[in-house]
């Protein structure tokens, strides 16, 4: 059973989600501020986090910078109607996904499903031969190892969330060709859960970045506007 942290500030929702949650068959824990779920977050991690952006004494933003310090757990934001800057700035500062408000609870669980199977599927170290996908991949200066979710540049170690990582590693994969947004939406959620492009790009910033504190002259990932993005080996 996944335990799953709602922090949210609106008790409505809190109450709501929880017991869509755990109708589902979820463990759920419930915090009204960033701060209370810190807490409970430094004596033990849930195995995901949805976070609202606007709370008392420490918001969701804080909340998550503080998180990806120590680990790399699935997040998902719940975000306002037209707050397009938080959406952006949290998929940036290593959120998974983010859902806005008014939302349907369905698809929040349906995307907290995708991310808990990928969080999975990268922790397993299942015996016997393993599949192609999670063999070590190197392509030139970047090394990948899904069973540890692991990646290096030129030899340092740069920490992904697991979108990243899956991102990465299907452009990485077939070096030389294109993924358009619509494969790579393929490959980050489910066919039922629908993203707009922006959700990619927002993605593949934030990959870029991450990888270039290993390099800053990193650039193996090139934007070929209105198609997609390609993987060039270094």
């Amino acid at each position: 059973m996944s335990k799953i942290a709602l922090v949210d500030d609106d008790r409505n929702i809190l109450t709501s989600v929880a017991m869509t949650l755990e109708a589902e068959g979820f463990e759920v824990e419930t915090y009204n501020d960033g701060q209370a779920a810190l807490d409970a977050f430094n004596k033990k991690l849930p195995d995901m986090a949805v976070l609202d952006i606007k709370m008392p004494r420490m918001d969701g933003m804080d909340l998550l910078q503080r998180l990806r310090q120590k680990t790399q757990m699935p997040v998902i934001f719940l975000t306002s109607k037209d707050d397009e800057i938080d959406e952006v700035l949290g998929l940036r500062m290593g959120a998974d996904d983010y859902v806005k408000k008014p939302f349907s609870q369905r698809l929040l669980v349906e995307r907290i499903r995708a991310l808990l199977r990928r969080q999975e599927a990268l922790n397993s170290d299942e015996a016997g031969t393993e599949p192609p996908e999670t063999k070590v991949m190197d392509r030139g200066n970047l090394c990948m190892d899904p069973l540890r979710h692991a990646v290096s540049w030129k030899g340092k170690d740069v920490s992904l969330t697991v979108t990243e990582f899956l991102l990465l590693q299907a452009l990485a994969q077939r070096p030389g060709f294109v993924k358009s947004r619509d494969q790579l939406m393929d490959v980050a959620y489910d066919d039922q859960v629908y993203v707009d492009d922006r959700t990619i790009d927002s993605h593949i910033k934030r990959l870029r970045k991450k990888m270039r504190t290993a390099d800053t002259d990193f650039a193996a990932i090139e934007t070929l506007y209105g198609i997609g993005y390609r993987y060039n080996e270094e």
